[in-house]
C-alpha cells in the first residue's frame, strides 16, 4: 500500500449486517475518494466473497486475516481480556501504529470505546471520550454529544464535552463562534441534575462563558438553538433514536397519505421532487458516523444497523476528520482545559 495514501482502517465484522454492508460502503467510499485506500480486517472466509462480489480495486486495499471478532452483545470488559487478536483491536492498532490515519467499526460500541481508549489514549486533560456527530436542524446543522459512550456523567465530564464539541463545531462546520447548550428537562437553572447545573455553573464561570447559552431543550435540537448540545450518553443515545424514528416514521406517514386517493397520488407526484429531498435531508444514514473526540486519534463509530449507504457516509467521515486534523484542533482547543483544573482546587 503507497505510504502517501490516505489509508482507513476497516472493522469487515462489526455491525448487524456485515460483511455484506461494510465492504459494500467501502467500494461506495473507493468510487468516491481516489486517494483513500482502506486496510480490512476481518475473517477470509466470511470476507473475501463480498470483496469479490463488489469487485474491490486491488490496488486499493490491503486484507488482513483476523478470524476472531467482538460479538455486538459482549461486555467490554470480556472483549478486553479475550479480543486482542479481533478485527476490531487490530483496526484499532493499525492507527495506533501509523499504518492507517483513522479507524471505522459498526461493532460494539463498548468495545470500540475500551479498546480506543486503551489503544489510542486520551488527550492531555480528557479523562472520557465521547461520542460526537452532525444532526439536521431547521436551520442548517448541529454537532451533539455524547451519543452513547458514557452512561453516567460527572460536570467535569460535561464540561471537558462543551469544550472538545465546541472545537469539532468550528472544524467540522466552520462556525467561527460555536453556541453551546446543555441538554436539560427545562431551561430554567433551578432544573435538572446536581451535574447538569454544575457544570452549567463551570461554563458561565470559564472563557467559554460568551458561547454558553444555558439550558436547552430536546426539541432545541430540531430548532437548531444553538450550534452545539451537550449531554451524557444515556440521554444523548435516547435522543438520538427518537429522532432517527421520527425520521423513519414521517417518510412512511407521506407514503401511506399518498396511497389513500387518486387525488392524493396525484398530489404526491406533483411534489415528488420535493419530497425526495425532504427524504434525503432526513435519511440517518445520510449523517451515520459519529467520532469519538477526546483520543489521540481517529476512532468512528458506524450505526450497527447501517446499510451500505450508512457506512460509505460514516467512512467519509473519517475521511474528512483526518482531512481537517481534528485531533490537531481539538488538543489546541483543549488547552482552555487549564479552567478545569482552577476549578477542581477551589
Amino acid at each position: 500500500m503507497e505510504s502517501s495514501s490516505l489509508v482507513i482502517a476497516v472493522d469487515a465484522m462489526g455491525g448487524d449486517h456485515a460483511p455484506d454492508s461494510v465492504i459494500a460502503g467501502v467500494k461506495s467510499a473507493e468510487q468516491q475518494h481516489a486517494e483513500v485506500r482502506f486496510l480490512i480486517f476481518g475473517d477470509e472466509a466470511k470476507v473475501r466473497p463480498f470483496i469479490d462480489k463488489y469487485r474491490l480495486d486491488p490496488a486499493r486495499y490491503e486484507f488482513v486475516h483476523t478470524p476472531d471478532y467482538v460479538a455486538s452483545d459482549e461486555k467490554p470488559s470480556t472483549a478486553v481480556r479475550s479480543g486482542r487478536k479481533s478485527s476490531l483491536w487490530l483496526a484499532i492498532e493499525a492507527v495506533k501504529k501509523g499504518a492507517a490515519s483513522a479507524v471505522v467499526s459498526s461493532g460494539n460500541t463498548g468495545a470500540l470505546m475500551a479498546f480506543s481508549k486503551l489503544i489510542l489514549g486520551t488527550m492531555p486533560g480528557i479523562h472520557r471520550p465521547a461520542i460526537v456527530t452532525i444532526l439536521p436542524t431547521r436551520k442548517s446543522e448541529c454537532v451533539v454529544l455524547d451519543l452513547g459512550a458514557n452512561a453516567e456523567c460527572s460536570a467535569r465530564n460535561l464540561v471537558e464535552f462543551a469544550i472538545m464539541g465546541e472545537a469539532y463545531c468550528r472544524a467540522v462546520l466552520k462556525r467561527e463562534s460555536p453556541t453551546i447548550g446543555l441538554l436539560n428537562i427545562g431551561s430554567e437553572d433551578i432544573k435538572g441534575r446536581d451535574e447538569i447545573r454544575q457544570a452549567a455553573q463551570i461554563l458561565k464561570d470559564s472563557p467559554l462563558s460568551g458561547k454558553f447559552k444555558g439550558f436547552v431543550e430536546s426539541d432545541d435540537i430540531a430548532l437548531g438553538t444553538v450550534d452545539v448540545f451537550v449531554t451524557d450518553g444515556f440521554t444523548g443515545n435516547i435522543a438520538l433514536k427518537a429522532i432517527e424514528g421520527t425520521a423513519r416514521l414521517m417518510v412512511g406517514l407521506l407514503k401511506q397519505v399518498a396511497a389513500r386517493s387518486i387525488l392524493s397520488k396525484l398530489g404526491f407526484l406533483l411534489a415528488l421532487p420535493s419530497l425526495k429531498e425532504l427524504k434525503k435531508k432526513m435519511d440517518p444514514g445520510r449523517y451515520n458516523g459519529a467520532m469519538l473526540v477526546g483520543l489521540k486519534g481517529i476512532s468512528i463509530k458506524s450505526h450497527g444497523g447501517a446499510d451500505a449507504f450508512g457506512f460509505a457516509n460514516a467512512l467519509n467521515v473519517a475521511i474528512d476528520t483526518v482531512r481537517h486534523d481534528l485531533v490537531g484542533n481539538i488538543a489546541k482547543q483543549l488547552e482552555t482545559v487549564e479552567f478545569l483544573e482552577e476549578e477542581k482546587e477551589k
